[in-house]
């Protein structure tokens, strides 16, 4: 009768297993309950215990303070158009170099997405994960308050007949955003 034999790089994941378990210990509680870790191979397991702790060890910072150094803008009344169309495309990059996406943007003029960058984004307290695959994502509209926004320019027809079954409510005409633009996307 023979046994199976682990590989090295089997033996290295089980040890990582163990030690990433234990160090996530301490941040959990009753109300957190681990995955069932026989339905996921080791190594993909891992990157989800390591997702998890670089979640919990993740300082929370004014996104302004993700940058060195810190990421001010200009007063939005302070630029002329052409100014804050530059600065804006700048932030923009900026921003995605930390791994920072904003989405559902092409219904803002410059100017009123370069404002909703520096009165809403960069205060916001946020946690900055420092993990590769990790991206934040800003969603440019508050859905709970501006439905209108999502159905107008941004939901499927599916997502539109829904909303309107649901909400019994007319739908605003479907229209194609007045302001399209290049975003950098999560790779």
């Amino acid at each position: 009768m023979s046994t199976p034999h682990s590989t090295p790089e089997e033996v290295d994941q089980l040890m990582l297993n163990a030690r990433l378990r234990d160090e996530l210990e301490p941040f959990l509680d009753e109300s957190v309950h681990m995955f069932d870790s026989q339905r996921l191979p080791t190594q993909k397991e891992n990157e989800f215990l390591e997702s998890m702790l670089a979640w919990e060890r993740a300082p929370v910072l004014p996104i302004s303070r993700w940058f060195e150094p810190e990421l001010k803008l200009a007063p939005p009344d302070k630029l002329s158009d052409t100014e804050l169309h530059e600065v804006l495309e700048e932030t923009i990059k900026q921003l995605y170099s930390q791994r920072i996406v904003l989405d559902f943007t092409e219904h803002l003029s410059d100017r009123q997405l370069y404002c909703l960058i520096y009165r809403d984004i960069l205060p916001s307290p946020e946690k900055k994960v420092d993990l590769p695959k990790n991206f934040l994502h800003w969603h440019c509209f508050d859905y709970d308050d501006q439905p209108d926004v999502w159905l107008r320019y941004y939901a499927s027809d599916e997502e539109r007949e829904g909303w309107s079954e649901e909400m019994n409510l007319p739908l605003p005409p479907q229209e194609q955003p007045p302001y399209p633009r290049k975003m950098p996307r999560r790779p």
